[in-house]
């Protein structure tokens, strides 16, 4: 009788290890895999972040650059300058 409250003792503290609370085996593991995705989203937004910032000096301090924006973005031509816009035929077959 002894060896079977002993087993059953046993039984459920591992069940409640392995299911049950706030700090079981289940909600660890759960918590380290949201804590290991969190990390990654994080190193994912510092090199953005770090790629941005190269941008922002590129456009404040490059005048090349933000003459290649004005241009490409937003059509701006210098003054003297004559646009030609070269487009295909509506019925022609582009094969790319």
């Amino acid at each position: 009788m002894k060896k079977l409250i002993v087993w059953v003792l046993l039984a459920f503290s591992i069940y409640i290890a392995v299911f049950g609370g706030e700090y079981s085996v289940l909600e660890v593991r759960r918590v380290r895999q949201e804590q290991s995705r969190l990390v990654q989203q994080l190193n994912d937004l510092k090199q953005e972040n770090d790629s941005l910032k190269i941008h922002v000096e590129e456009v404040e301090f490059d005048s090349a650059r933000i003459e290649y924006l004005a241009r490409t973005r937003y059509g701006m031509i210098r003054e003297g300058e004559t646009v030609y816009i070269i487009a295909a035929p509506k019925d022609s077959v582009n094969n790319f």
